[in-house]
């Protein structure tokens, strides 16, 4: 249900039921109180043509059933129509236009587009949605009787003229059977509310137990009734109750349903019922891939019914058997379109184990079904009062996405129906029990809820006399007695998700900051001597058991033997993995943790995986780090660090990357893989084995062969000296060409693995591909200048220089700092989080302890102070520091302390690039972009300009033809670099000629004309290809020219 405010401020409310298939209802109103509807987005028409179609067929019962509301009388003076079989005429000229309108055709109509399961489903949760906000209890709750309310069956009095109706007793009133009470609106005039004859099943007297039937609650009364009153015995009514399933717990809409909503829409005039708030999580529900899977499976089976009808109307249908009826294709095509090609179907991330946690928590809102990331607007992104608990509001992406892909909150879980719960305990007359209970958004709104925080003596009451929580709709905070608290929060870091809950001092680092760090961990490569931090959230022990890469013992036992690749506890082995590649090229390897003889508990951790340092998630490095400017090193986040931590192999990774070679079948031979590749030597085939495959174990650099492979040449028309000698010495061995494997440019490393897979050995490969073989190349990264590293608090930056250690500033007792920071880059972002953290770690490191201080719930200034000076050093973190090349002690004391540093997965190896000569465009003959094109560096408009500036013509002309496009001009200037010419003038650069060629497309002659008004020539590209051609050819002998290059 919606509102919105028209041009002349008249407030005008609306509806849609949509359902999961099927025709869509949208009710509307306009400026004169005439209600319209419009039944599967057709044109509008008024709403009582859609009440009559129902069966209400007169004016007088139309106003006897809704009440005698302006809204009514105004709609029905606008419709023409008069009884039911005009209605559903009307209707069906609306819905199929142009086809002759019978009443046996307009009732067969609506029968199969509104009450036809497999034409209109509801699922289980658009009913259980569509139940609970049409419920009469929700909306009389509140409400003051406008009569005595009487049960009809027992003649028991709910509530007496006058009497406001509690919760209580509106759900007695609609469980009794009534389905219209008579009220008083809050504006003082009496109100008709009618339900949609729905009943709790559980709060009739029934003669049998039904906890065993997995059913809905919430049943249509009048089918129930007539289970009841059948006169069987309890068992057979238990019977009847699950053979009638699709009766009492409709999928389909039903016309009680419809006029209920309609008058639904009218009471909320007069302050009954509520407005629907669509970014509320009440209101969002999520679609988990099982439901996903299910709507490809119905394509793909409704295709399937329709060839096996097809095929059954053929007329030997006598003789076919139900083989050759059905084909299960569709079926298979569907499910395989879905994994394949869905939105939503993705590569794990596994840069590490946070970041395969995070990708399997998320929330998306695009997809199919869902938004486009263009419209979205600013309130589907923005943080919602109902995510509390549900949805992190801070782990989002930056850019594009931002507020659309979302991570589930800690302690958060999905229901039955895909709506988002959260745990609280329950509170009992302001004792705090330890029961736990997961409510919904729309379920939290009806109670009040205490903060985690608030404080609690040793019997779990309310130290407090006045107690903040959450409370009404909005959730607003307000101070209560304890006895007023219905729940309370479970815990601080409810309300984020497991990325952000290991961030350390949280509550001290700005959002936006907070955003990037819960972002970065997950970019975080994993070292090979990874630490655990000693300022952690003790989320970090959880969170690497849950991502699944640490090993885990399956039941008590005695460890009988542990190696590099295998645990064995008890009899059981336990296999580990050894440098396998991930998704995201880095490196996954376990390493046992536990030794010979020591006794196991099921669910321990006996081996450490990737980022992990005994059992604890380590993504990066403890260092010791110094607040303060080094010669301009470390401006603009620059990060200065010390060469101890490239020798110590602090912040070395292992990447392994794999590179794929296919034999296929071409239309001149087959490929083949093979150590016979022509016109190389042998010292380019040195590392390859028999097969033409490199082998394990050998340093590979770039364009170095990895598979040599060879491909069929199209066989050219020989000459008769040649079909002579051919002749004579019998058939000379078949054109075939290089295309080998090889390492790509500026790659290197040393192969640990090669996986061939071929048609023999019985491997599902690609149509018309013989053999494959991948080849696994890993390589050790060290710290390197260029490389990103980052804090948990948003505090990136990139290496500027990397300082011999005696060089770097030291301390008192002569310990040089590792990395140096620049402390500009604190005040203005506020994640003094950051600055928190080194204070705590450098008395943690001096104590030899190691703290967990968790999200809102952790260290303060005070507990740090005291641990400052607990450990010896001034309260407020600094020290005195020297400057490693003179020795001489700085001006000011600095800021020192431990850190946790990551190095994220933006390496500089993977961006470093250059070209002298490489592949070129078709069209524009100007070199391709980006460093896996191979390509050149753009420049641009604005480069141009800054040539212009300076007046650098020729520089300039240079740059737009030689360097790029004119075709002739850059054969040329190759040769006369290599004959050691000056470089000749430059021609027609290619982009000129595309340029006349779309000029001539849209019928305009365009000549150039020189400065002496003759005509130039402008040469077509295959004109060129002759000129060049022939310069090749004269020129072969001459130069080493590749025509690659050229071309």
């Amino acid at each position: 249900f919606f509102s919105e405010i028209d041009k002349s401020g008249k407030e005008l409310y609306s509806a849609q039921l949509i359902p999961s298939r099927g025709a869509w209802l949208e009710f509307e109103t306009d400026a004169n109180d005439v209600m319209y509807v419009r039944v599967d987005r057709t044109r509008k028409l008024p709403i009582t043509m859609l009440i009559r179609m129902f069966g209400l067929g007169t004016n007088e019962e139309i106003i006897r059933f809704f009440g005698e509301h302006k809204k009514i009388t105004a709609t029905l003076e606008k419709d023409n129509t008069t009884s039911v079989d005009e209605g559903l005429l009307e209707i069906y000229r609306r819905l199929r236009p142009g086809e002759p309108p019978t009443v046996e055709n307009a009732r067969s109509l609506t029968d199969a587009m509104f009450f036809d399961n497999r034409r209109y489903d509801l699922a289980i949760v658009g009913r259980y949605k569509l139940n609970k906000k049409l419920a009469l209890a929700a909306r009389i709750a509140g409400m003051e009787a406008a009569d005595n309310i009487v049960c009809a069956t027992t003649g028991e009095v709910f509530a007496a003229k006058g009497e406001i109706l509690s919760l209580e007793v509106a759900r007695k009133i609609q469980n009794s059977g009534i389905n219209r009470v008579d009220i008083i609106t809050p504006s003082g005039r009496p109100y008709s509310v009618v339900g949609n004859n729905i009943v709790d099943i559980t709060a009739q007297d029934l003669p049998f137990d039904i906890s065993d039937i997995d059913m809905e609650k919430t049943v249509r009364y009048d089918v129930l009734c007539d289970i009841l009153s059948s006169g069987k015995t309890p068992e057979e009514m238990k019977q009847d109750i699950k053979d009638h399933m699709r009766l009492l717990v409709p999928k389909h809409i039903t016309i009680e349903d419809i006029f209920c909503a309609i008058n639904y829409n009218i009471g909320i005039e007069y302050g009954i019922g509520d407005i629907d708030d669509i970014d509320h999580l009440g209101n969002r529900r999520l679609r988990s891939v099982g439901e996903l899977l299910q709507n490809q499976f119905r394509i793909g089976l409704t295709r399937m019914e329709k060839n096996v009808k097809e095929r059954m109307m053929t007329p030997e249908k006598e003789q076919l058997a139900p083989q050759d009826l059905i084909n299960i294709r569709p079926v298979h095509a569907a499910i395989k379109e879905f994994f394949g090609s869905s939105q939503l179907s993705q590569f794990m991330d596994q840069t590490n184990p946070l970041a395969e946690l995070t990708n399997r928590r998320r929330l998306s809102a695009l997809g199919p079904g869902g938004l486009s990331r263009d419209r979205a607007g600013f309130e589907v992104r923005d943080v919602h009062y109902s995510h509390y608990g549900r949805m992190c509001p801070i782990e989002t992406p930056e850019g594009p996405n931002i507020g659309l892909i979302n991570s589930l909150c800690t302690y958060a879980r999905v229901n039955e129906y895909g709506f988002i719960e959260t745990p609280y305990r329950k509170v009992v007359q302001g004792h705090v029990t330890d029961e736990n209970v997961y409510l919904t958004a729309d379920e939290e709104g009806l109670y009040t809820i205490a903060q985690a925080n608030e404080p609690l003596d040793e019997k779990g009451y309310f130290v407090n006399s006045k107690v903040m929580g959450r409370t009404g709709k909005e959730r607003d905070f307000t101070v209560v007695e304890p006895e007023e608290i219905d729940y309370m929060d479970i815990s601080p870091k409810q309300i984020v998700s497991v990325a952000t809950a290991l961030i350390p001092f949280l509550e001290n680092d700005d959002a936006n900051r907070a955003l990037m760090g819960s972002n970065m961990q997950r970019q975080a490569v994993p070292l090979l001597n990874p630490q655990a931090p000693i300022i952690g959230t003790g989320m970090e022990h959880k969170s690497a058991k849950d991502s699944g890469v640490c090993v885990l013992a399956e039941e008590d036992g005695v460890v009988e033997k542990v190696t590099s690749d295998e645990i064995i506890i008890s009899g059981r082995r336990y296999p580990l993995l050894k440098y396998k590649r991930t998704n995201q090229g880095t490196c996954c390897d376990q390493r046992p943790i536990v030794d010979k003889g020591d006794y196991v508990k099921a669910g321990d951790i006996i081996a450490d995986g990737p980022s992990s340092d005994n059992g604890e998630l380590a993504l990066g490095r403890n260092v010791l780090v110094g607040f303060m400017t080094w010669e301009g090193y470390n401006f603009e986040d620059a990060v200065l660090i010390s060469e101890k931590l490239v020798k110590e192999e602090a912040f070395t990774s292992i990447h392994i990357e794999e590179y794929e070679c296919e034999a296929r079948e071409t239309k001149l031979g087959p490929e083949e893989i093979t150590r016979d590749i022509p016109n190389v030597g042998e010292d380019v085939l040195k590392n390859l084995d028999e097969r033409g495959i490199v082998r394990i174990g050998a340093e590979v650099r770039s364009d170095d062969v990895l598979v040599g492979k060879v491909t069929p040449k199209g066989e050219k028309e020989l000459t008769a000296e040649e079909r002579l000698l051919r002749a004579i010495f019998g058939e000379k061995a078949r054109e075939v060409r290089d295309t080998s494997l090889k390492v790509p440019h500026g790659e290197s490393g040393i192969v640990v693995d090669v996986k061939v897979f071929s048609r023999e050995n019985g491997d599902e490969l690609k149509p018309q591909t013989n053999k494959t073989v991948r080849v696994y190349v890993a390589i050790k990264r060290k710290i390197s200048v260029g490389d990103k590293m980052a804090g948990r608090h948003g505090n990136k930056g990139v290496v500027s220089r990397i300082l011999p250690e005696e060089d770097m500033p030291f301390l008192e007792d002569g310990t040089p700092l590792e990395i140096v920071l620049n402390p500009l880059g604190v005040p203005s972002r506020m994640n003094i989080g950051q600055v928190l953290e080194t204070h705590l770690g450098m008395a943690a490191a001096s104590l030899g302890w190691k703290i967990a201080t968790p999200v809102f719930d952790g260290a303060n200034e005070d507990d740090t102070m005291s641990l400052l000076e607990k450990a010896g050093y001034s309260k407020d973190g600094k020290v005195r520091l020297f400057d490693g090349r003179t020795g001489e002690e700085f001006d000011n004391r600095v800021t020192v302390g431990y850190m946790y540093m990551l190095k994220l997965h933006h390496l500089v190896d993977d961006k470093m690039h250059s070209r002298s000569t490489g592949p070129y465009s078709l069209v524009t003959q100007q070199p391709l972009g980006g460093k896996a094109q191979f390509g050149g560096q753009r420049f641009g408009e604005m480069e141009v300009w800054a040539l212009e500036a300076y007046g650098a013509a020729h520089t300039l002309q240079e740059i737009i033809t030689v360097k790029s496009d004119d075709v002739v001009g850059r054969v040329k200037a190759y040769e006369a670099i290599i004959k050691g010419e000056n470089i000749p003038t430059p021609g027609m650069p290619e982009g000129f000629k595309v340029l006349i060629k779309e000029f001539q497309s849209l019928g305009i002659d365009v000549t150039v004309i020189t400065e002496t008004d003759e005509e130039m020539a402008v040469k077509d590209t295959d004109e060129n290809d002759e000129i060049i051609g022939s310069m090749i050819q004269g020129n072969m002998e001459d130069f080493d020219i590749q025509e690659e290059d050229l071309l």
